[in-house]
């Protein structure tokens, strides 16, 4: 489908929800003249006033309020004299598809590419030109893939995919601002019915008599029967409006091929369905590892530390690259599912581009790092900005330290419950006093259902491991205290406590064991843990 004929498209369901509206202000207006014709007194008045009433939403949604501006990405704006080599890159993409190239590029913190223009008029003039092009998208890409992407946003350009937006987005916003002025009018007239009831009920509870069982069913009928007209029409304008995003995804991605090549293309694609995971698994598990502690990585790694995460686990995102979803797309799907965007672009005819050796699409940028650390300061919160910034390694183990600390909180009131104090020598000292103390600790720790209802020798075998893992924990405690232990950063698995030497994990298991038994040993673990 052309640009003209999609602007067209565009113009008749926007058209299409103003005419739904004067239809519904039509039929409101024959049932008044129906209403002062056939009836006369205080029902014609009801019924004037219920019309009126509901013609309210309909004018409110169709003429009174703007349509709103969604909030701006926060991000760091580039220059083309900051960035010449980004800047030149993109402007020979947009050449190459045909296209104006944007007047802005914001650096944003999202695995995402994405364009927009400010259109005037409905679309029908051009406006400003933005590129939104994410520091952790460049952090996964080598330039050949990145040019890859750059060119599909392009194609968004020249197919004037950008210049329809502000028609579509304008006809969602009234559909669901209408939809929203109706379920607002029918839950204020429910709360206002349950408040007489309520009122009602109290004074015949004043006067001992029995009050009447709130009843709102019905209340706000009408408001809810005009909201379900909306929303119909709001299905068909999704699904149609989304129906033509699919279609644009798929044009823009010949684009891609063009710039690019096939080969890089789909490779782009592939790599986004395995970045987008590892970025989200980084920034909860690495990146924001030390917030509860009040720690950061340092300057310019928040959003850095992602190439080495991505490095050490590149096997693991392999099985990403390759197994993409085959889940058909839902008509309100704004792509298309990302297998059969990939299956297209392989399926096109070898242009003799594969294997192309690229650059890591950083180096497009003057100085990363720098980039990585002005976008920290542009998208992260004066708080977190406040936090202390320590090195990986550092941070790692303070953090981990501090967490730990906190999930032994609840052994150490166990531990005070039965009258020692906290720490693993006053626990040691408890249990060569009174070796059953080890137990009613146990006891006193949460449990499932299955543990708590058990008896004798069964409930000890349910609190044996509970007790070793808070023991183990104790033991923790003291070695890093001591500095004997450390918790050691990995990018390709957990956190780990690094001990003393090799042997030491091997002893410190027997020595748990022992200290948890039956008739419990705290010896070896008071010569491996507390001996100076």
């Amino acid at each position: 489908m052309g640009a003209s004929l999609r602007a067209l498209r565009a113009l008749v369901l926007l058209a299409g929800f103003y005419l739904l509206g004067f239809i519904l202000l039509a039929v409101l207006a024959a049932a008044d003249w129906a209403t002062v014709t056939w009836l006369h007194g205080g029902v014609a008045g009801k019924i004037l006033i219920v019309s009126v009433v509901l013609a309210v939403p309909i004018v409110r949604g169709m003429f009174m309020l703007r349509t709103p501006k969604g909030d701006p990405l926060p991000g760091v704006p580039v220059t083309e004299q900051q960035e010449p080599v980004l800047w030149q890159t993109v402007r020979d993409i947009a050449a190459q598809v045909g296209t104006r190239a944007p007047d802005e590029i914001l650096l944003i913190d999202e695995v995402n590419a994405a364009v927009s223009e400010d259109a005037r008029l409905l679309g029908l003039l051009p406006g400003t030109r933005r590129l939104y092009l994410g520091l952790p998208l460049m952090t996964g890409l080598d330039e050949m893939q990145l040019r890859a992407v750059l060119a599909h946003e392009m194609g968004h350009y020249a197919n004037l995919d950008t210049r329809l937006t502000p028609l579509i987005a304008r006809g969602r916003a009234q559909l669901i601002r209408t939809i929203g002025h109706f379920h607002e009018r029918a839950d204020s007239k429910v709360a206002k019915e349950r408040a007489r009831q309520e009122k009602a009920a109290e004074k015949r509870l004043a006067k001992g008599k029995k009050a009447k069982e709130v009843d709102t069913s019905g209340q706000g009928a009408m408001y809810r029967a005009m909201a379900k007209i909306y929303t119909a029409y709001g299905h068909f304008y999704m699904r149609a409006t989304l129906a033509g995003s699919r279609r644009q995804e798929l044009a823009a991605d010949l684009a891609s091929v063009r710039v690019a090549g096939r080969d890089s293309a789909a490779s782009a694609l592939r790599e986004l369905n395995a970045l987008g995971p590892a970025h989200g698994f980084y920034m909860d598990s690495y990146a924001t590892l030390g917030v509860g502690a009040g720690l950061l990585p340092l300057p310019g790694q928040v959003y850095g530390g992602l190439r080495q995460l991505l490095d050490a686990r590149s096997e693991e995102l392999e099985d990403l690259r390759r197994e993409l979803s085959t889940e058909p797309a839902s008509p309100y799907d704004s792509h298309p599912a990302l297998a059969e965007r990939v299956a297209r672009i392989e399926a096109l005819p070898d242009d003799g581009r594969g294997g192309q050796a690229a650059r890591p699409s950083l180096q497009l940028l003057a100085s990363p790092e720098a980039a990585l650390a002005a976008l920290e300061q542009a998208v992260l919160t004066p708080q977190a900005l406040a936090l202390t910034r320590l090195d990986w390694a550092d941070l790692v183990h303070e953090s981990m330290t501090r967490y730990v600390a906190q999930g032994a909180q609840e052994f150490h009131e166990a531990l005070a419950a039965e009258g020692a104090g906290p720490g693993l020598g006053p626990l040691l000292d408890a249990i060569d006093a009174d070796p059953a103390v080890l137990w009613r600790i146990g006891d006193r720790l949460p449990k499932s259902d299955e543990a708590a209802a058990a008896t004798g020798r069964t409930a000890r075998e349910f609190a044996r491991p509970v007790l070793r893992r808070a023991v183990n924990q104790l033991a923790g405690i003291e070695l890093t205290g001591q500095g004997r232990a450390r918790w050691e950063l990995s990018w390709s698995d957990s956190a780990a406590l690094r001990y003393p030497h090799e042997a030491f994990a091997e002893e410190l298991a027997g020595a748990l064991d022992a200290a948890v038994a039956d008739r419990p040993d705290t010896e070896p673990l008071r010569k491996l843990v507390l001996a100076p």
